[in-house]
């Protein structure tokens, strides 16, 4: 049985505030039970700042990866907090968190008692330690959306895709993330109207801005070439 297995972490950890680093693990938390609630998610918080996520489901891998990246960006850290030279805040505010999804076997999974093992972890933990940015004084991210696996046509398929999606999110506000996340985890416009507290009109616009229509597409076409 394959599975997809997220790796992350956050961009510029080190440079958050203490009180904001420990506001983005809580935040972690709750979005980590939303998504065990949502898909069967298995996920853990490692030092506050690294992420894993067993997706049992493997098709459902890049939504719950979307998900996980619209979530982290429209945390409400504020930049007034910190020093307009601090570009490690901007990074943050900008790329959110560094993803991965690793497909393959397990060889040992046991959620009940925090055991993860086998080659889908293996790949996706190395594409994330593979583009680390800890302790560099300058700061250069140019991609924070990776696909890793044993089979080569299925990297080059989704490289080119991840790339795309990687832009329209750099590019995205936290609003738009906002809208984004909830859509994600399968929500109708109605439904992010109330909870957001705006119009439905409002939520379809930001929809449309984030570029929805394509993403939906995307997370599409990675359920059925997955499913394959």
């Amino acid at each position: 049985m394959n599975y997809s297995v997220i790796s992350g972490d956050i961009v510029s950890s080190t440079g958050l505030h203490t009180q904001d680093r420990k506001f983005v693990e809580e935040n972690l938390n709750i979005l980590l039970q939303s998504l065990k609630e949502e898909f069967n998610v298995y996920g853990r918080i490692i030092k506050g700042d690294y992420l894993e996520c067993v997706v049992p489901n493997a098709p459902e891998g890049l939504q719950v990866a979307l998900a996980i990246k619209s979530f982290v960006k429209a945390i409400p850290i504020k930049m007034k907090a910190y020093t307009s030279e601090d570009n490690r805040i901007k990074q943050f505010k900008t790329h959110g968190i560094r993803l991965a999804i690793g497909y393959g076997e397990l060889s040992r999974y046991k959620p009940e008692e925090g055991v993860i093992d086998g080659e889908a972890i293996y790949l996706s933990g190395r594409e994330i330690s593979g583009e680390t940015t800890y302790n560099k004084e300058r700061i250069v991210i140019k991609n924070t959306l990776f696909f890793a696996s044993k089979n080569e046509d299925l990297n080059k398929n989704f490289q080119p895709l991840l790339a795309l999606l990687d832009v329209l999110l750099s590019k995205a506000t936290s609003r738009q993330c906002e809208v984004l996340y909830l859509k994600l985890m399968n929500n109708q416009e109605d439904e992010i109207a109330k909870r957001l507290g705006i119009g439905q009109s409002a939520v379809n616009q930001h929809s449309t801005s984030v570029g929805w229509n394509a993403i939906d597409e995307a997370v599409n076409y990675f359920k059925m070439v997955i499913s394959k």
